[in-house]
């Protein structure tokens, strides 16, 4: 990761990008897949097929036919295609966070792609975030509408992911081992996880998840987000920050837990003077109450504008690994002690904005939108106390 794209009119500091750099590059997907496939001892098969699904998708199954060159076919069903084109390689987009036609005719292209090997096949499936939208198949009698409905009121009322994806896998096919089910291969799944604890049938929606199939099924977390903080704290220790980890199963209300990080990197503030780089991590929600544009990383920084008011050399930075916010080209946003005072200067109240869910259209104008573009990975979300 560049860290220059991470870049804002109040993080300049080259240390604190290269933190968040550290963070991201420490669970790039590719280089997980390769370490795993370098020295794994895989099930003997007489063919190979490879099939992706999830934001992450495109550079695991291409590390994966990059160690395993000897595969037969691949599928890859991503949010973000790369537009290159690999011999025996298929790439298809499906929609995200909503499902979409895109999404139905990739859960068909699975279905039938699983579903043609035999029990001397290996398959190996690269599995990451962001797949029980990308890659849909519904059950009899259950329409793409139903999911569609379901799934934006979910999204709307501050659900966990973990509440939606227990709906998923009971409207759909692929969801809930049904993947596995499909098909007679041996399958290893590599999954990079973007899920707290890690729960497997949550992942994706867990497609490859069925104890009943025994040893037949494999699955492997590859990467998550403690690897991606335990790397930002190892780099922030190195570019003379004293650093911990806080918590990285954070949950609830964005603009709760981003009134809770704000006194939190106050009252560590006040405790030293010496440069700090606290780190936590989770995934929050947000109940949508107002017409405004915006995700929970930016919801979570804007419900910390005004605690942090005129505090001198702190930032508090929240940023979605993946790059994306919500429905936004945003992954976060940054937050310093004179964000309240610049945003007034230009008519803006940050309270005025949290009550319209307006995140986004609070910091674009304060040039603090996070901003990195796709990362390739997808491991939760994380926010950073600083101070220096």
């Amino acid at each position: 990761m560049d860290a220059n794209r991470l870049l804002t009119r109040s993080l300049q500091d080259p240390r604190i990008t290269r933190i968040l750099a550290a963070a991201l590059d420490a669970v790039e997907p590719s280089k997980l897949v390769r370490s795993y496939l370098q020295k794994a001892d895989l099930p003997k098969h007489n063919r190979v097929f490879l099939l992706g699904i999830g934001k992450a998708a495109e550079p695991m199954t291409l590390a994966a036919a990059d160690i395993l060159n000897h595969f037969t076919n691949a599928l890859i069903i991503t949010k973000h295609a790369s537009g290159q084109t690999r011999e025996r390689i298929t790439v298809m987009e499906g929609g995200h966070p909503i499902p979409d036609e895109r999404s139905l005719a990739a859960g068909q292209a699975v279905l039938d792609f699983v579903s043609k090997l035999d029990e001397n096949d290996l398959l190996i499936c690269s599995i990451s975030g962001g797949g029980s939208a990308l890659v849909t198949a519904p059950k009899e009698g259950i329409t793409l509408a139903k999911i569609q409905a379901q799934t934006s009121k979910l999204l709307a009322s501050g659900a966990t992911i973990n509440e939606i994806n227990s709906l998923r896998r009971k409207l759909d096919r692929v969801k809930g081992g049904g993947l596995a089910r499909a098909t007679k291969a041996k399958v290893v799944s590599l999954i990079l996880s973007d899920v707290i604890g890690n729960t497997l049938e949550t992942i994706a929606s867990g497609p490859t998840v069925d104890l009943l199939l025994g040893e037949r099924v494999q699955n492997i977390i590859v990467g998550d987000l403690r690897a991606a903080a335990q790397a930002a704290r190892d780099q922030a220790i190195f570019e003379g920050f004293d650093s911990d980890i806080l918590d990285l199963e954070i949950k609830g209300e964005a603009r709760n837990v981003g009134m809770s990080l704000a006194m939190a990197l106050k009252d560590e503030r006040r405790k030293k003077k010496t440069p700090f780089c606290l780190i936590a991590g989770g995934e929050t929600t947000v109940t949508i109450k107002g017409g405004g544009k915006g995700g929970r990383n930016q919801e979570l920084a804007l419900a910390a504008v005004d605690e942090l008011r005129g505090i001198e050399n702190i930032l508090l930075i929240s940023l979605a690994t993946d790059g994306d916010d919500g429905p936004t080209d945003a992954a976060g946003a940054v937050v310093n002690g004179e964000s309240c005072q610049r945003a007034k200067k230009l008519g803006m109240s940050a309270p005025d904005y949290l009550s319209r869910n307006d995140a986004y259209n609070f910091f674009d104008p304060l040039d603090d939108l996070l901003k990195p573009g796709y990362t390739g990975t997808n491991v939760n979300d994380l926010t950073f106390l600083i101070g220096f």
